[in-house]
């Protein structure tokens, strides 16, 4: 499964107005329930308590200014995405101690664990690479998003 697969326009937000990790993730689950996906969220409040309660565990600001809270839960009838570029930077209690602006927010069924540590780890991998995280960080449509996420996957992964 790619990312491109998954992450549509309507699922990204290029000014994420939230000042608090909480404020973020839950702006960013607001816009999976409203999005072309909303019949795939079959219970918007156990998505949001699997996604805190995942980052109860250890935070997914991974670094570099990126953070990708996930979560599995029966909650969701497939794996649903989300990518936002907040305002300002946020604390997120990140792993390096640093500030993020760029999230991608991940859910999928329980039963999905193969296809939801791949597309982790495709994401992980795309965004440790420092010119693609800037690169997103000067476009401002998601149009041009997605385009972005499309071609850089395209040049790492066998599609």
């Amino acid at each position: 499964m790619k990312i491109s697969e998954i992450l549509k326009e309507d699922l990204i937000n290029t000014s994420l107005k939230g000042n608090t990790k909480e404020e973020i993730i839950n702006e960013m689950i607001d816009l999976l329930v409203k999005s072309s996906v909303a019949d795939k969220i079959l219970d918007k409040e156990k998505v949001r308590n699997c996604i805190f309660e995942r980052e109860k565990i250890m935070s997914t600001g991974v670094g570099n200014g990126f953070a990708i809270p996930h979560g599995k839960t029966d909650a969701v009838s497939d794996i649903v995405a989300a990518f936002g570029i907040t305002e300002k930077p946020i604390d997120y209690q990140s792993l390096d101690e640093k500030p993020v602006r760029l999230v991608f927010l991940l859910v999928a069924r329980e039963n999905m664990v193969g296809p939801h540590i791949k597309l982790l780890s495709r994401i992980s991998r795309l965004m440790n690479k420092e010119e693609f995280r800037q690169k997103l960080l000067t476009l401002s449509s998601p149009v041009e998003i997605l385009e972005t996420f499309k071609n850089e996957e395209s040049s790492y992964f066998d599609i």
